[in-house]
């Protein structure tokens, strides 16, 4: 392990599904409970804090004080402890993968130097198997490093916590306010490598999941990122033009299983298959306008509508497929976005981020990328990716960040199983990809890479 003065990277390679690790709280009676973070109308994280029940028999404030200190110190050893089950159980997963590759990695060494003996088509085979997976084999190395930096803050938290204990039964042998900021700067780069952990680069997509069968060749369907624990309800939307009918589906299985549904009127046709449902609310794009409507389905009722000025529509500047796709209306992590081009930007995407309560523009991006030569697009972590196609063979191959304002070129495999996809949007709750695919609607899961620097932390 080098001197901790040193740059420490540490890269972490999470395969997500659509299951979250809970932390469960521990007894409220003997110690503070922190909630598991979530998002509010704006994007911004909530964090819940439940304080313990407090003794009558505190000699002092500065007692108390300590106390109160020596939980926090206590609650945050088992977020760690969290932390650390989730990296040993990761870390036995890439040792064993680590031991498969070096093994691999052996029988193509026995091959190349037996190769006149060997089928052509065979060795062809086995090289071309391995020069795909040696380069995971240095971010394997790297992925080590992760249980060191959960150690490095597990021995923290117990220097803490033994100081602390030893400050009770001696008061005056620590200064306070110094061992405050020890714990609140220990804290803070615990909660940032939380954060990081909930995001990432996109590096692969997985092979398509068809969950039902249903309607015409173009639509939309979607689920609520914001929508309460246990709610799964499915939201679905027929056709690309003047169209005022959504259905609602109580829960997946059900979208699933049965043709069970409620129907909701909106006030105007959509257009496009840009819809977002999010916190209760669909954001649609009012047919032949420029107008972005927010429609409340707990009060059947518009709660805002405002311009999206310069946005062409109409097919003005419609993805590839055509369809009135002018403005793509999506959310990842951060919030919600409106994808679009103008005539002053020449037909080249618009990316804005947009409040979900006025619709008011908080910041704009102008990308390089034809608007018209795009297939579809998704956001994933502040970065936008951008598909070749809508037909045949389809990959992702662009990504603009707006956290740096720079784009890349990426060859990401994309199975278009049905040959026509009129919608893809990026759900950050189930972080997965939904796609309306010639009348199929469809599932893909997401891989996400992380890389995090000590010095974030």
């Amino acid at each position: 392990m080098q001197p901790a003065s040193k740059l420490l990277t540490l890269t972490l390679l999470i395969f997500m599904g659509t299951e979250l690790t809970q932390v469960l709280p521990a007894n409220p009676e003997e110690s503070w409970q922190v909630y598991s973070s979530a998002q509010d109308s704006e994007g911004r994280c909530v964090c819940t804090v439940v304080a313990p029940q407090q003794s009558m028999c505190s000699r002092d404030a500065r007692t108390k004080q300590l106390r109160q200190l020596l939980e926090k110190v206590q609650n945050m050893t088992q977020s760690i402890q969290v932390l650390d089950q989730r990296t040993q159980r990761d870390l036995q997963y890439v040792e064993k993968m680590e031991v498969q590759l070096r093994g691999l990695e052996t029988k193509f060494r026995q091959v190349e130097e037996n190769h006149k003996q060997n089928i052509a088509k065979q060795y062809k085979a086995i090289k071309a198997k391995m020069e795909d997976i040696r380069p995971l084999i240095p971010v394997l190395e790297e992925y080590k490093a992760d249980a060191k930096l959960v150690l490095q803050f597990k021995e923290e938290v117990q220097n803490l916590t033994s100081v602390l204990s030893e400050l009770q039964e001696e008061m005056g042998a620590y200064d306070y306010e110094e061992l405050h900021n020890r714990v609140s700067n220990l804290e803070e780069r615990l909660r940032a490598c939380m954060q990081k952990l909930a995001c990432g680069k996109l590096t692969g997509i997985s092979d398509p999941i068809t969950i039902k069968t249903s309607g015409s060749r173009f639509g939309s369907w979607m689920t609520d990122p914001l929508a309460p624990e246990g709610d799964t309800r499915v939201w679905y939307m027929d056709g690309y033009h003047n169209n005022r009918f959504v259905r609602e589906y109580k829960s997946m299985q059900d979208f699933m299983t049965s043709d069970n549904f409620t129907s909701h009127r909106l006030p105007h046709p959509w257009s496009g298959t840009g819809q977002v449902v999010y916190n209760g609310s669909i954001y649609f794009n009012k047919f032949q306008s420029h107008v972005i409507i927010k429609f409340d389905f707990r009060t059947s009722s518009i709660s805002k509508s405002r311009q999206l000025d310069y946005a062409g529509f109409n097919n003005a500047y419609h993805y590839a497929w055509g369809g009135h796709s002018d403005i793509d209306l999506m959310v990842d992590e951060g919030g919600l976005w409106a994808v679009y081009a103008t005539n002053q930007n020449a037909g080249n995407i618009v990316l804005s981020k947009l409040n979900p309560n006025t619709l008011q523009i908080i910041k704009s991006w102008t990308t390089n990328h034809p608007k018209r030569s795009a297939g579809e697009s998704f956001m994933i972590c502040g970065t936008l990716y951008v598909t070749n196609g809508y037909s045949g063979g389809t990959k992702v191959y662009y990504a603009y960040s707006t956290n740096s304002s720079t784009y890349e070129y990426i060859d990401i495999a994309f199975q278009n199983k049905y040959s026509h996809i009129s919608m893809l949007d990026y759900n950050p709750r189930d972080r997965a990809l939904y796609a309306w695919n010639n009348g199929h609607q469809v599932l893909y899961n997401v891989t996400l890479f992380h890389v995090i620097r000590s010095e974030e932390l």
